[in-house]
């Protein structure tokens, strides 16, 4: 996890963005007297947003996680897909 004040994001923010988009990772930016702020890739945050929106639900959230611990237990079934 990288840090950043906000001074040195405001002199290089182009450099900042492009690493936080080439890494895939969140950038933390402190602020004096303020609560720090996270920047990330787009595309990162809406996953996180529906991971937690299909772990909200209980049973979709143990059928989840089962299927993740089947999955890593080499527990797989191999399907065609079929197109519409």
């Amino acid at each position: 996890m990288a840090y950043v004040t906000l001074t040195e994001l405001r002199a290089n923010m182009a450099k900042h963005f492009d690493k936080v988009e080439e890494d895939r990772t969140e950038l933390i930016v402190t602020r004096q007297n303020h609560e720090p702020v996270v920047v990330l890739p787009l595309s990162e945050w809406e996953g996180m947003k529906e991971t937690l929106y299909l772990l909200s639900n209980p049973v979709n959230a143990e059928r989840l996680l089962k299927s993740i611990e089947d999955a890593n237990a080499g527990k797989l079934e191999e399907h065609e897909l079929i197109e519409p």
